[in-house]
């Protein structure tokens, strides 16, 4: 199935291509002729400025300049179109290939570092879970996903995602749609401002003001054309007058929106093919009622403002800055904006949530058509107690024929894993993966698994503690402080998961067992399940003293012809061996054997 996704990405990335080579081509021969045009035109106006009247020859000139370039931008907006598609299939090769960290949009800044597990199981960052699946392109969406990836869903939510999720699945030709209107992989729409800017009190005008400004520059220009200078001096007046009485009105009102004229076609766009599909799952019904709601169109409305808008933009184009004062173009613009925004202003957020829900949805759907041979997880909903159980079990971060696969259970039996290991032999990787499906798995997503079944649970999470120069933390008081965090979690309603890496590392042996068993238990006795590492083996004596009792698994390496080697499979047991010394010589230090 894999190798169907790259098949169709690798066909549709070529025939993009070819669109963006045939659209390029299109360009430079319409810019030649722009301009062999323009100069065609000027030439006609000099030869006919004695037979026609400058009234009319001055607007035919600036016309004619400004309908080839709306036409030249149309063959640009295709070529750019057919870049982003292309742009688009080759970074899903890139996911395919491995070659995908550090090209996508990071979510550093949605980042919050006293998260419990945030940045433990990388959720942000450049090689992220999120950068992996997000193809978000509104800050809504990709604020929705990243609310799914940092707060579990309950069993009825996910079950509710899941579905929707499962019928996207296969709908390539919707994402591609939807890419259709993207920019930059790590650019995005603002959606926040347009939310802010519709939040705001309305102020429209009233109709005789709208009609004034209306129609007041067409008698003007009726009279000049007339001869009728007199009658022309007072209509002129008149307008003059109510182009200075909303002077600040206008100015205050256009620096208001503050979204380009391309972000909100590409909004309407959005809207537009999502409105007109049929989906089945509730999830995505909902979502679409809410953009056709008492007969309006969100997609037909965001298309009037953002035309509005592209007028608006035009001040700055030739045929504007000669016109647009002569027929009061501003003042008509802030009306019709401040009518747009009484209108539909209050509908705004909800438009546009359900448009980042439904890309968080067709982000979680693109990672699971990419990955087919992962499975949606069974939650379990009438469990009174904490499970999870995994089987095939692998990092969604590593690359599918590389990564290793193992098996788990913890449930109100088997509340504890001790993980025992030489360094480098798997133990933080194996908690990052159980973590990481885990988020994938409450926010309605398939994980990399043969077979995956949970409780809904909270997770805390203890494997990246660093200290911190600038708080004058030291890496052992960020760790307990932590801990003590995910202590708390279990005083909160539902059930909880811990995985702790290398449990309270920084302190002497004597201290680390007898706080780690405080911890531990404590956080068995609430009835949490987790796991803990450790390099320290009588700390695996642990699984003994918490009820029911733990257990105890490790992880090996082999070292031959003096090189290490790991096969990642967790076993049962302690670890019998330590390869510290024998990673020291590896690098050259000469460490003497005992």
């Amino acid at each position: 199935m894999d190798m169907d996704a790259r098949t169709e990405y690798e066909a549709r990335l070529a025939r993009w291509s070819r669109r963006v080579e045939h659209n390029e081509q299109s360009h430079r021969r319409t810019g030649n002729l722009r301009v062999v045009l323009t100069v065609a035109l000027v030439v006609v106006a000099v030869l006919l400025r004695n037979i026609v009247p400058l009234a009319f020859l001055v607007p035919g000139v600036f016309t004619g300049i400004f309908l080839s370039g709306m036409f030249h931008d149309r063959i640009l907006v295709k070529r750019d179109t057919a870049r982003r598609l292309a742009d688009f299939y080759k970074r899903g090769l890139d996911r395919l290939g491995n070659r995908w960290a550090g090209k996508g949009f990071a979510g550093t800044e949605l980042l919050d570092k006293q998260h419990p597990y945030a940045v433990d199981l990388d959720i942000f960052g450049t090689g992220s879970l999120f950068e992996l699946v997000n193809t978000a392109q509104t800050q809504a969406g990709r604020t929705k996903l990243a609310q799914w990836l940092l707060h579990g869903a309950d069993h009825g939510e996910v079950a509710a995602r899941q579905m929707a999720v499962a019928e996207m699945r296969s709908d390539l030709d919707l994402r591609e749609e939807l890419a259709m209107r993207a920019g930059d992989a790590r650019a995005h729409i603002d959606t926040d401002t347009l939310m802010s800017w519709a939040g705001q009190p309305p102020n429209p005008a009233g109709g005789v003001e709208r009609v004034a400004a209306l129609c007041l520059p067409l008698i003007t220009w009726v009279l000049l054309l007339l001869s009728e200078f007199r009658l022309f001096s007072l209509a002129f007046c008149a307008q003059c007058g109510l182009a200075r009485a909303y002077r600040r009105r206008t100015a205050k009102t256009l620096a208001s929106m503050q979204l380009p004229a391309r972000d909100l076609h590409w909004l309407s766009e959005l809207l537009g093919c999502l409105e007109g599909r049929s989906f089945q799952a509730p999830r995505l019904q909902e979502l679409q009622a809410k953009w056709n709601w008492n007969g309006v169109s969100a997609s037909a409305s965001l298309h009037r403002l953002a035309v509005l808008v592209d007028w608006m933009d035009s001040q700055d184009n030739q045929v504007f800055a000669a016109m647009g004062p002569f027929f009061l173009l501003k003042t008509q613009f802030a009306f019709a904006l401040e009518a747009w925004h009484a209108r539909h202003g209050p509908m705004i957020q909800d438009w546009l949530l359900a448009l980042g829900e439904m890309e968080a949805l067709a982000s979680l759907a693109g990672y699971a058509y990419e990955h087919p041979a992962d499975v949606f997880p069974e939650l379990v909903a009438d469990s009174a107690s904490p499970l999870i159980e995994a089987r095939g079990l692998a990092h969604p971060l590593i690359a599918e024929s590389s990564a290793v696969r193992n098996d788990i259970l913890l449930d109100s039996n088997l509340p504890l894993h001790v993980i025992s290991g030489s360094n480098m032999s798997g133990k933080s990787t194996w908690l990052r993966a159980i973590g990481a499906n885990l988020v994938l798995a409450l926010a309605g997503a398939p994980v990399r698994a043969r077979q995956f079944r949970m409780t809904s649970l909270q997770i805390g999470a203890s494997i990246r503690t660093v200290d911190s120069l600038q708080e004058g933390v030291s890496r052992f008081y960020a760790e307990i402080k932590r801990l003590r965090q995910i202590v708390q979690l279990t005083e909160q309603p539902g059930r909880m998961v811990f995985l702790i890496d290398e449990v309270l590392g920084g302190t002497n042996s004597h201290d680390r067992q007898i706080g780690a068993a405080y911890i531990v238990k404590a956080l068995v006795n609430r009835g949490a399940v987790g796991l803990i590492t450790t390099h320290d083996l009588a700390l695996t004596r642990v699984v003994e003293e918490v009820k029911p009792r733990g257990a105890n698994f490790h992880f090996e390496d082999q070292l031959a012809d003096g090189k290490l080697s790991f096969d990642y499979r967790l076993q049962p047991g302690v670890v019998t061996k330590s390869n510290a010394l024998d990673l020291m010589r590896s690098i050259g230090l000469d460490v003497e054997k005992a």
